[in-house]
């Protein structure tokens, strides 16, 4: 089969690898344009242009597909059987989505009709889901409410970041969409129930910053769920404070102002959370600094049982 495949970030490797493993034939790669990124903001390619380019496979970088005149024309010239879609990044047209004999099939990073949009490996974290997983389904004009071809559900383990379940998604879904392929025109297309869907909207920065009026244990998830980026981050001695890693600790008697330092050791930093909860930061980050361990961090800024982090 011949297949054009959309996607840009790391998780859209697996699938890409797998496919141009297989016997099928990827005849062309659509991926975002280069941005500028890093501290000297030099034009970066996303990693699925670089994969394409070191393999030899001809690549399209739309600013805007939906805009771009010569969409069309670039893929007809690619003649595929069926479009592959994997955290493309951009809002797919209905003459794109169409225009393959077997139209166009995406790859979710969650159990559909549960977070449809652009997060919802962070937001199922966040929200506090013990499983979420991998879905296969007809793109359509709307936002992730095409019939569904295959699932499969993976377990959230304790403590899992979200770069961490989404690189362990993206390998078991190229695998799904390979056996997907294999069956194509077999399986029996299952509408989603749209009463039963919810939203994981695009991340802001914003969205790291932590209330310590919240438990432990919802401070733990914004911890995990935002790891990498934006990142989960306080406040302290008005500058930004980033939280790499943590964990949420038992009940304490003490009662006191969420945001306290409750103790200062060699495993990291302690500080009082609602609900009567506390949690222990592990590794942090100071504005325009390194990432470090929490203790060595609270000697050298003078943290100390007390002190708050807004």
């Amino acid at each position: 089969m011949r297949i054009v495949f959309f996607g840009s970030p790391v998780s859209a490797l697996p699938a890409l690898k797998k496919l141009v493993a297989s016997s099928h034939q990827v005849t062309l790669v659509v991926t975002q344009p280069d941005r500028a990124s890093g501290r000297g903001r030099r034009e970066t390619a996303c990693p699925v242009k670089a994969f394409a380019r070191e393999r030899g496979l001809p690549v399209y970088q739309p600013e805007r597909i939906r805009k771009d005149p010569s969409a069309l024309d670039r893929l007809r010239d690619a003649r595929p059987d069926l479009n592959v879609i994997v955290a493309f990044g951009q809002i797919m047209p209905a003459s794109v989505i169409y225009l393959p004999p077997f139209h166009s099939l995406n790859l979710h990073f969650s159990l559909l009709p549960k977070y449809r949009g652009a997060s919802p490996v962070q937001w199922a974290i966040l929200s506090g889901e013990a499983v979420t997983g991998i879905t296969i389904f007809e793109l359509d004009e709307k936002m992730d409410e095409g019939p569904i071809l295959a699932q499969r559900e993976v377990p959230i383990a304790p403590g899992e970041k979200s770069f961490e379940l989404e690189a362990h998604l993206a390998e078991i879904g190229a695998d799904l969409l390979l056996k997907t392929l294999e069956e194509l025109g077999r399986i029996r297309p299952a509408a989603q129930d749209h009463a039963l869907a919810s939203y994981a909207p695009k991340i802001k920065k914003e969205d790291g910053r932590i209330d310590w009026t919240n438990d432990a244990a919802t401070v733990d998830r914004r911890v995990r769920a935002f790891a990498g980026w934006p990142s989960a981050h306080a406040r302290f001695k008005e500058r930004r404070l980033i939280i790499h890693d943590g964990r949420p600790l038992g009940a304490f008697a003490r009662e006191g102002p969420p945001g306290e330092v409750l103790r200062v050791s060699e495993e990291g930093i302690e500080v009082r959370c609602g609900g009567g909860s506390s949690y222990l930061i592990r590794r942090l980050q100071g504005e325009n600094g390194r990432e470090m361990d929490a203790a060595p961090f609270a000697r050298g800024h003078r943290i100390s049982t007390g002190l708050k982090l807004d």
